[in-house]
């Protein structure tokens, strides 16, 4: 496990973002995650104490209640500005090999303390990842972990992209016109909308003006969804794969429900009405599926060339 505090410094906020990434080699005790934590804070902003020295002297309490200590008598205690802390790959800390129920009760008891002990109202922690409020604490004997707000992002809408037109244009005559052929393909999806831009600028040929869209479709075809498996640089499509199917008990009801969303938007059978259950939330949560007027579709026209009836038939088979 690497984890990094990259410091921000934005008037009187400072902004810390935690990045946990998986690596071969986790640590296979809380201690050493919990105390790498408190190093990287130490280190980042150049807090007068020794964290080793520090975590000894409070080895008769476990690792997140030494955690709770630090914020409180340390960090709340040296820095007396607004801090904001982004905890960044929400879902690789679930995937941890000791449990990380109490990392996210450690944060939901901070937020509590901000009704009797002001010093707390000037911290703030962001959670971002694949993941939703009820997947943080998976103990059901517990609190769960219902505070906070969900953020829910959407791809990029054509005017919202415009950006991204100006690098076409030593490529294209009508950059405006390929964009919006782009985001027909990707639903506005960030990765892959960028990644299909870059394609088209590193294409052998140019694209005349009327010829966008012709162009565009021969191009996903041919680099995105012709052997994709072999093609998904960066793993953007495995990752969805893996998400739907990473769970070998779920992934047939998954996949059937996958397949009432295909078919209802060939007319096939009637819409898929979002009712927050935990099947939907999965999908969602991989990407795959989106909620558009309170029904379920498939997010853009790559993933539904991809993830099509013939693969969900397959994988169910397997």
């Amino acid at each position: 496990m690497i984890y990094y505090i990259l410091r921000l410094r934005t008037g009187c906020i400072y902004q810390l973002l935690i990045g946990f990434y998986r690596v071969q080699e986790q640590p296979n005790k809380s201690e050493q995650w919990y105390r790498g934590i408190i190093q990287e804070v130490v280190s980042s902003l150049e807090l007068k104490l020794n964290p080793r020295i520090w975590w000894r002297e409070h080895d008769d309490l476990s690792p997140v209640q030494r955690l709770g200590e630090f914020i409180e008598n340390v960090l709340l205690v040296e820095i007396s500005q607004k801090i904001v802390i982004f905890v960044d790959e929400i879902d690789s800390v679930l995937s941890l090999n000791f449990s990380s129920d109490v990392f996210f009760a450690l944060l939901r008891s901070c937020c509590d303390k901000r009704s009797d002990k002001a010093e707390y109202r000037r911290l703030t922690f962001a959670l971002l990842g694949v993941a939703t409020p009820s997947y943080l604490i998976r103990d059901k004997n517990r609190t769960p972990f219902n505070i906070g707000d969900a953020i829910h992002l959407n791809g990029f809408e054509l005017q919202e992209a415009e950006p991204l037109a100006r690098g076409l244009e030593r490529k294209v005559s009508n950059p405006y016109a390929v964009l919006e052929q782009v985001l027909s393909w990707t639903g506005g999806q960030p990765f892959l909308t960028q990644k299909l831009c870059q394609l088209v600028i590193t294409s052998e040929s140019s694209i005349p003006d009327g010829d966008e869209t012709t162009v565009i479709e021969n191009l996903v075809k041919s680099r995105i969804i012709t052997n994709w498996e072999s093609q998904d640089e960066s793993e953007h499509l495995r990752t969805i794969r893996d998400r739907i199917l990473r769970d070998k008990q779920g992934a047939g009801r998954l996949l059937e429900l996958y397949k009432q969303i295909l078919d209802s938007q060939s007319n096939k059978a009637a819409p898929v009405q979002a009712d927050d259950s935990s099947q939907q939330r999965a999908l969602l949560l991989s990407g795959l599926v989106s909620n558009k007027h309170h029904n379920l579709i498939v997010s853009n026209r790559i993933y539904k060339s991809i993830f099509n009836g013939h693969w969900v038939s397959r994988e169910k088979k397997n």
